[in-house]
Parts: C-alpha cells; structure tokens; sequence
C-alpha cells in the first residue's frame, strides 16, 4: 500500500485532495511526499509518525544523528540518494538505511540487488533526509564519476610535473584508488570558485565534519561539506601540487600554485560551441594547524592586467583627476590604506599599468607578487632566506629605479628606507593597515618615523573599502528621512532628486542582491596646511579637520555617493564605513 493511499484510508488526507496532490507531483515529475510536506497538508513530523506506526518501524530523529560517522565509502554513494535513502552504516551483515517513505519498495530492491545485503528499515522526516541528500549531492556529488583523463585534468597533470608524479602508481602507496576522486574533487572545487568569482576558499577541518567555503564579494557562503575521512588526502593535494613539506603539520607553510582552469564555453556567429579554451589561474596557499588538522585558505591571485583600468576602481572624477595628476610627480611617496581584502593592491597596480612605459625602471618588493606585469621587475620577499622589504629596497637603490612599490611598510626600516627613496628623486607607492587617510600620517609617526621626513616626501594617501555592488535586479527602497541624515547625508542633499535601491535577489546573484564590489575612496593630499599640522606633531583628529576644509571627502561620505548613484546600498555603506 502507498503511503497517499495509507493516508487517505486513516483520513489524514481527503481523498480529493490526494489526488490533487498526485496530480501536481506528476506535472513536476517529483513524487508524493515532496507535495504534501511541500504544500503544508501535513508537516514532516507528523508524516514521520504515521508512517512509522503505519509500517511498523523505528522512528529515528536525523538531527540528533552524528551523520559524520557514516562510512564515506556508504555516505558518498549517490545509488542511495537517487531512490531517496540514507545508508547509516552496517549492524552484523545487515545494512541500516533511513528513508520517509516506507511504501518505496522499488529503491529498497534495487539496494538489496546491487549488495546482496538484508536491509533494516527506519523513519525520518522527509525534510531532514532531502536537506542531507541534497547538500550531500553538492558537496559529495563533486566525487561523481568523471571520464578520466578529460581534456582539462590531463593538461594539468602535464602542466605540473610534481602533480604528474603523485598521480603514478606507487609502491605501498595508501590507498591511489580512494585518491583519484579526490583530485577531480579538487579540481572541480576550484573551477567552480573560479567561475563564481570567488576571492578565497576555506579548507576547514573540526571535530565531527570538514567544511568548505567560498569567499564571494566579501561573504563566505558554504559550499560543500564532504566526508570527515578526505581532510588529509585533500590537504596533502593541495600541499603537493604547492610545492609544500607534505610530511609538516606542525607548523604553517605558504606556498603557490598554478592550475588550469576551462572557461565557460562561448558559441559562435553559427551557434556553435567554441573550442574550450583553458586559463592558467594562479592560487596563493596557505597552511594552518588547528586541533582537528590542517585549514588551508587558498586565494585566487587575478595575475592578468587586463581588468586594471583605473575607471573601474570606482573613483569620483575629482579623486581620479588628483591622483592621475599626482602619479605623474617625478619623486615622492603615494601611500593605499585600508584593511585586508580591500583592493589595496590592485589599486597599486592600476597605477603602475598607468606609468609602465619603455623609458620607465619600475620595481617591486612584495610578499608574494599577486599580479603579473610584463615590463615591471616584480621580487617576492623571502624572510627566512633575509630577503626583507628593508633588504630588497636596499637593492633596488642600487638597480636606478625610477618607480619603486613596497608591498607593505611594517616596520620602522622599511619606512626610512621607503622615505629616502622619495627624497632623492624615486616615486614610492606602498601600503599601510590603517583605518583612513588622516590616522596614516599619525602611524608614520608612531612608528618612529620623523615629522619633517614625512611632511616632505608624503604626497597623497588614499584609503579604501569595497562595498558590495548592487545586482541589476535592485529596485526603489523607502528610507526615512531621518534615518538618512543619521546616516550622513545633509539637509540640501535630500532634495528629491534621486532614489537610493535596495536589494531584491535573483537567479544571476544566487539570490543575494549583489553582484561584484566596488570601492569607496578618501584620496587626501597633503596641502602645506596640512604640513605644518604634521610638522607640529599634531593628531588625526586635527589632520581629518584640515582634510575636511581642504574638500576631501570621508570614507562614509564617498560612500554616502555610491548610494545616491544606485551603485550600492545605504546598509552596505554603513556596514563597510565607519561615520
């Protein structure tokens, strides 16, 4: 007997609506339970009762099940969750399986066939079982069979020669069957965040699950959560194909690795699919030992120059003029504040694509190089092998630059060193972990760097945030007035003249109302007003007033323009600004 028919014999279904409910699961080829629960005639608890007094089984409540000590061999095994059950391990030559509908023989025969293994029976509720089944059909299901040796997985292996070799079969390897689905894993993890966008991915190892995140504008999103048993193979991957100790878990390790990456496929003029064309992508690696293993963030390093067009950042046209004017200064120092991950050093970048010419000697000290730029003489800073910042500007004094680009100024040294570079006849950009543009000169001083030294080499600091960028599906939003004003817009700005959006969702954001940053900038140059207050040793405080008569805009006012243009929203403002 079916579970509809059980249900409709014990009146807990009107027979009319039963075949209401039939009908709608045949037209969207799904199957009874998913409408009823789906619809609200019943919820799937009470479905979960009646069908274990019904058939007479255990009732098993999923959430209070660790589903982490299920065999990975069983929990990966998508038979299972195309008829809808969940294995949860073996008891003596029986096989325990979870499932809501007890009347679906035909998935129960079909488990028996393929094992030749009796079946124990047990009941859970239907929306529990298809949540597990379907992040397991996200997260496991990237463990799917693939062809092997697909176009893309080959050119990988042969581009990197180390990942070549722990591909061979090997004497007393442990277990290379098990590893293959873990390279296509891999491989599939990262296409994936490619494609997506994403800036960084979380490899994150706890006491009873492994879970993997995806950075994407800003936000971590969850994306799979694969058994508990791969964590170490998956780590030893990665730090193989980075070059990285595999036998070190003690202690962090930083490496980098370069994978190739299929594009979407593109048609022609004719409709046809264009030859899949492949993308060397670069990924900064990074190691961390914790209690239950090792947490690897990966950040996608966007080596190309191609997206480096200064009219994409998101400058104001009066910010974008100071600064074109001010890169163009034969010596001095241009300093990028702002936070990790806030675009500092594409903003750097940009501005060196700008003056990268034939007749130009640019050098760079970074901590790695993140973007690749024929013509510029990139160097990554090594500090155990005492290639410093410090190190490293010390040579390129001696190499007649005429551009210099420190990664970052992190100690009193490099400040110095960075600071007698533009005083004798050397342009100097470089970065600093400040909150804006004002607190920079007080930093400068804090550590230990003169007043006159600044004051005469210093000539713009600009600071930065990226704000999520509205989606194209935004619509009108309704915002008190007042609350506009608390926010910082002024009284003559509230004129009626324009209308700030709010996010909506749609398929092309996944439902987020986002879609791509952009940045938020306070580009400050410094006056001789403003020399003077640095000259006396004066506070931020006093700076940021200076600034303010000068016109330079606030971070939160900068923002304040972004929503008024529709770019962003006032909540993402205030969320990525501080007033």
């Amino acid at each position: 007997m079916t579970l509809g028919l059980a249900l409709a014999q014990s009146r807990r279904i009107a027979p009319a609506l039963l075949a209401q409910l039939e009908q709608s699961a045949r037209e969207k080829q799904t199957q009874l339970i998913d409408e009823i629960v789906g619809t609200g005639t019943m919820t799937a608890h009470d479905v979960a009762l009646f069908a274990a007094d019904k058939y007479q089984l255990p009732l098993l409540d999923l959430s209070q099940y660790n589903l982490n000590k299920v065999p990975s061999a069983l929990a990966g095994n998508r038979e299972f969750h195309a008829h809808r059950l969940l294995p949860l391990g073996r008891r003596e030559n029986r096989l325990v399986v979870a499932m809501s509908d007890p009347s679906n023989q035909a998935g129960l025969d079909a488990i028996k066939q393929k094992y030749n293994l009796p079946l124990d029976t047990v009941v859970v509720e239907h929306d529990k079982l298809m949540k597990y089944v379907r992040s397991a059909g996200e997260a496991l299901g990237t463990l799917k069979d693939i062809a092997p040796g697909t176009p893309t997985e080959r050119k990988m292996i042969e581009y990197d020669p180390v990942a070549a070799a722990a591909q061979r079969p090997r004497t007393g390897a442990t277990n290379d069957i098990d590893d293959a689905p873990v390279v296509r894993f891999l491989q599939k993890l990262l296409t994936e965040a490619f494609h997506r966008g994403a800036s960084d991915l979380h490899f994150e190892p706890f006491e009873t699950f492994y879970r993997i995140r995806f950075r994407v504008d800003g936000v971590l999103h969850e994306v799979a959560r694969p058994p508990l048993d791969i964590r170490d193979k998956v780590a030893t991957r990665i730090k193989v194909l980075s070059r990285l100790d595999i036998s070190e878990k003690r202690v962090p390790q930083d490496g980098r690795m370069k994978l190739l990456i299929a594009l979407p496929k593109e048609k022609d003029k004719d409709g046809k699919d264009k030859e899949v064309i492949e993308k060397a992508v670069d990924f900064r690696v990074s190691t961390l030992p914790t209690l239950f293993g090792e947490k690897i963030v990966m950040r996608i390093l966007e080596s190309s120059s191609d997206k480096l067009d200064i009219d994409q950042l998101g400058y104001e046209p009066e910010q974008k003029a100071l600064l074109l004017e001010t890169i163009k200064r034969p010596y001095g120092m241009i300093l990028v504040t702002g936070p990790t991950g806030s675009g500092k050093t594409v903003s750097l970048y940009t501005f060196l694509n700008l003056l990268n010419q034939g007749d130009i000697n640019i050098s760079t000290a970074e901590d790695p190089a993140e973007i690749q730029l024929p013509g510029i003489n990139q160097v990554n800073v090594n500090d155990k092998a005492g290639l410093t910042f410090a190190a490293a500007l010390r040579s390129f004094l001696r190499q007649d630059p005429d551009i210099i680009m420190v990664g970052e100024i992190r100690d009193l040294e490099t400040a110095d060193i960075s600071i007698k570079a533009a005083q004798t006849g050397h342009l100097v950009l470089s970065t600093l972990h400040t909150n804006d543009a004002p607190t920079t000169l007080t930093r400068l001083m804090n550590m230990g760097v003169a007043p006159f030294n600044i004051a005469s080499s210093v000539l713009l600091i600009t600071a930065q945030r990226l704000a999520r960028r509205l989606c194209t599906c935004k619509r009108p939003g309704t915002i008190p007035r007042e609350a506009l004003l608390d926010a910082g817009f002024k009284e003559p700005q509230l004129d009626g003249s324009w209308q700030p959006y709010q996010p909506v969702g749609c398929q092309r954001c996944n439902g987020s109302g986002y879609k791509g940053r952009c940045g938020i900038y306070q580009v400050m140059p410094i006056t001789e007003a403003m020399q003077e207050i640095i000259l006396s040793h004066g506070t931020a405080l006093q700076i940021a007033e200076q600034a303010r008569r000068d016109g330079v805009l606030s971070l939160r006012e900068a923002g304040l323009l972004k929503v008024k243009q529709g770019v962003t929203s006032l909540e993402e403002v205030l969320a990525t600004t501080n007033s």
